[in-house]
C-alpha cells in the first residue's frame, strides 16, 4: 500500500523539494500551509498556491493544499513564552497540525524541508526537541543536502523562481533577536506550559480549509 504523507509546505525552497521527493518515491502527497498572517504577508499564501500547482506539474500528483490558520498562534507563544523559543515553540505547532491532519487524513507521516544547520535553528537539539512526544514519523528528506543542491532541485522541479519571489518584508515578523539553538526537551516542556499548545494545534487542524482540489 502506497504511503500516504502531510508536508508542511512554506513560500520558501527547501519545503517544496521535500514534498517533491517523496512524491518521486512514490508517496501520496498531502500538503499543508500555515497560514502565519499578521506575521507573514498575503504572497506567502500565493506562493503556496503556486507551488502547490507547480508540484502538481512535476509530479503528476493530485496534492489537494490544506491551509489552517497559525498567526494566532504565534501571538500567544509571544505573548507568553520566553521570545528566543519562538521559532522551536513554532515547529512544535506546525507538527502538531500537521499531525492532527494526518490523523483526520488517513496519512502515515509528516514531510518536512528541514536541512541541517542550514539556518542557526536546525540543530540536532531542536529537532530532538520539536518533534518529542510526536506519534507520528517526520521525514526530512533534505537533512543532509547542503544549500546548492536544494537549490538544483528546486529549478528541476520547477519551483525555485517562484519560491524566491519577495515583496521585500520579512517573511515572518514573529522571528526573535536571539533564537534558541540548543534546545532541551525539558526547557520546551516548561515553556510549553505556559499555553495549551495542543488545543492550538488542534484548533488549527479543525479550522483548515481545502483551498484547491485539482481536477
Amino acid at each position: 500500500m502506497a504511503m500516504k504523507l502531510v508536508a508542511l509546505l512554506s513560500g520558501g525552497i527547501d519545503s517544496p523539494v521535500a514534498a517533491g521527493l517523496m512524491a518521486q518515491r512514490g508517496a501520496e502527497m498531502v500538503l499543508l500551509h500555515m497560514d502565519n498572517r499578521p506575521f507573514g504577508s498575503e504572497l506567502g499564501v500565493r506562493k503556496a498556491e503556486s507551488l502547490a500547482e507547480a508540484l502538481r506539474v512535476f509530479t503528476g500528483q493530485a496534492m489537494p493544499l490544506y491551509m489552517a490558520p497559525h498567526g494566532e498562534n504565534q501571538a500567544v507563544n509571544q505573548e507568553r513564552c520566553q521570545s528566543s523559543y519562538q521559532c522551536v515553540l513554532c515547529k512544535r505547532l506546525m507538527l502538531r497540525t500537521a499531525q492532527a491532519m494526518a490523523f483526520r487524513l488517513g496519512a502515515q507521516g509528516i514531510v518536512m524541508g528541514d536541512s541541517l544547520g542550514q539556518v542557526a535553528s536546525q540543530t540536532l537539539n531542536n529537532i530532538r526537541a520539536e518533534q518529542h512526544g510526536l506519534r507520528l514519523p517526520v521525514l526530512r528528506p533534505l537533512i543532509g543536502l547542503d544549500k546548492l543542491e536544494i537549490e538544483k532541485l528546486a529549478k528541476d522541479m520547477g519551483t525555485y523562481g517562484i519560491s524566491i519571489t519577495t515583496d521585500g518584508q520579512k517573511e515572518c515578523t514573529a522571528v526573535p533577536v536571539r533564537v534558541i539553538t540548543h534546545a532541551s526537551v525539558e526547557d520546551i516542556l516548561a515553556e510549553e506550559a505556559k499555553v495549551d499548545l495542543e488545543d492550538m494545534a488542534a484548533r488549527s487542524a479543525e479550522r483548515a480549509v481545502l483551498v484547491q482540489r485539482p481536477g
